[in-house]
């Protein structure tokens, strides 16, 4: 988006009727998603003016940049960056990293008559303050979709104090654009909306039975043939094929370079998830060799599960796995390392030679024990490039591996032993965390996988699973929303059915623990409505069942 998000933001928080400026409005009357630690509202206000300044040291001038575009919409012409002292009316960004009293995304905003002042520990804090001082603005300075009422256009915010730090470190969505590509451009209005709720962590599925969308330069038949299947499921009707070929579809390494940097300064980081050793028959139909039966294979036209997986029995198999991981880690810059590992049936290891003959010369006892072994092998090379192991938690099954973290999606009991045993953990069960499943039922709902997760559910999770000790809460990382892709045809499905519930959960993972009231986020959520709706987004309106 050539526009920062920051700025429409901005633009429509002005246009809503909401009463900023007296004392007793509350948290209520500020709309504010996700919840602050605390917030104090004051008496009178300060004045947004063409003269109005942000003041920023050089280690924070990104961060300030961001904001400048944003708040000066009003008044016709971007507000300067300056590193000054700052003087009556300015807003002043202030780092301050050896402040102990900063969680690492923490900030303090302050906003008196004559100034304000956003003061955090790093440049994600400051970041973070920066998308809250925009929802503050009051509604008479502003028109929708960033026109100015007139240049000098003065724009009032309400005397606050908000103190503010993230519960949970992991906040988190995933996207899947195996199953249906998702066009760059939409990754980057996705970023815009995910940091607009404070959420830090994208996870990308890029590969699958379905599709292989990741440009590997060792290995180019991934995406020259696995990029393509013959058709897709029909819209209606899942069991039918629509007769298209669809592809090829996939992201080159410029245009993930570019995603990375664009996340990177909105501080979300992006996951890749390449699926090991199951979901793998995108990558078989390109490189049979690399299968228990040599193939061939076709990139599968259907949804579901197939029982053609990587071979690691073969010895070129686990050298060609750790390749595509090699490449991975140079496009990606983050610390863990999603080799997925979920939904890997066993039957054709079973029935293998070389998987057989694998299993006795390790003396392992199981095909899950199997697929840890492979998942060891995977460990050791992303730690020699610094980075870490995360998986699905069929990764339990065989054995953990020694610095393996977890992502619990069958339920939360998986996560609770992980965390347990010392292994860290990131919620995201089907129970409450799967965003492809409805969220209202009824004859004008879209098609959707099945299940049903309303709004009031996503926001009464707690990470936190019932009976884990005390001393293993630092383990739970925090959580994720899953948007699986098999029903969204168009990156307005996708919106359709993240938003209101990633609002939700943006609220679980950085309010604090028991602050959260479904009734006073419904309240605030008519105006993030409003946000959205200034974004473009095509969230779910009208009314949904709260639980």
């Amino acid at each position: 988006m050539k526009i920062q998000c920051l700025t429409l933001l901005v633009t429509l928080t002005c246009s809503l009727n909401m009463n900023v400026f007296c004392g007793d409005s509350g948290l209520s009357a500020l709309g504010l998603i996700p919840q602050p630690v605390q917030v104090k509202v004051g008496s009178g206000h300060w004045m947004l003016r063409p003269e109005t300044r942000v003041v920023a040291r050089e280690n924070a001038t990104a961060e300030a940049n961001l904001l400048a575009e944003a708040l000066s919409v009003p008044l016709g012409r971007r507000l300067p960056v300056v590193a000054e002292a700052p003087r009556d009316g300015d807003i002043h960004l202030s780092l301050e990293p050896s402040d102990p009293s900063f969680d690492t995304e923490g900030y303090r905003l302050s906003v008196a008559t004559n100034g304000v002042t956003i003061r955090a520990a790093t440049t994600a804090g400051l970041f973070y303050g920066g998308v809250t001082l925009p929802q503050l603005l009051p509604v008479d300075s502003w028109r929708v979709h960033g026109s100015a009422a007139g240049p000098g256009t003065n724009c009032s915010v309400a005397v606050v104090e908000i103190e503010d730090r993230p519960r949970f470190s992991w906040r988190g969505l995933l996207l899947d654009p195996a199953r249906h590509f998702l066009p760059p451009e939409f990754i980057k209005k996705f970023v815009d909306i995910m940091a607009l709720h404070k959420f830090n962590s994208l996870q990308l599925h890029l590969t699958d039975d379905q599709g292989w969308r990741l440009e590997i330069l060792r290995y180019p038949r991934l995406t020259a043939i696995g990029s393509i299947r013959k058709e897709s499921p029909r819209r209606g009707a899942r069991n039918e094929g629509d007769g298209k070929p669809y592809g090829p579809f996939f992201y080159t390494r410029a245009q993930i370079l570019d995603l990375v940097g664009y996340a990177q300064a909105r501080h979300v980081t992006l996951v890749p998830e390449i699926e090991i050793p199951g979901h793998f028959r995108a990558a078989l139909t390109a490189y049979p060799e690399f299968s228990c039966t040599g193939g061939p294979f076709e990139v599968r036209t259907r949804w579901g599960v197939e029982p053609d997986i990587l071979c690691p029995g073969n010895d070129a198999a686990v050298a060609f796995a750790g390749e595509v991981l090699n490449e991975v880690c140079d496009l990606f810059p983050s610390r863990f390392i999603h080799i997925g590992g979920d939904e890997a049936p066993r039957e054709r290891w079973q029935q293998c030679a070389k998987c057989q003959a694998r299993m006795r010369a390790q003396g392992l006892k199981s095909e899950a024990q199997l697929q840890s072994w492979l998942n060891q092998r995977l460990e050791e090379f992303l730690a020699r490039k610094g980075r870490r192991l995360i998986g699905w938690d069929e990764i339990l099954e065989g054995g953990l591996t020694p610095g393996a973290a977890v992502m619990s999606w069958r339920g939360t009991e998986g996560g609770r032993a992980a965390a347990e045993a010392g292994h860290d953990v990131v919620m995201s069960p089907t129970t409450h965390c799967y965003f492809d499943y409805a969220q209202a039922k009824g004859p004008g709902e879209p098609e959707s996988i099945g299940g049903f997760i309303p709004l009031g559910k996503v926001y009464d999770f707690d990470p936190i699973p019932p009976g884990l000790s005390s001393s293993s809460h630092r383990h739970i990382l925090g959580a994720q929303g899953n948007l699986w892709g098999e029903y969204f045809w168009e990156p307005a499905d996708v919106e359709y059915f993240a938003y209101p519930r990633a609002a939700a959960l943006a609220e679980v993972v950085w309010s604090p623990a028991g602050s959260g009231d479904f009734t006073d986020f419904q309240r605030r959520f008519q105006a993030q409505a409003r946000r959205l709706e200034a974004l473009g987004v095509n969230y779910r309106k009208g009314p949904l069942p709260p639980n």
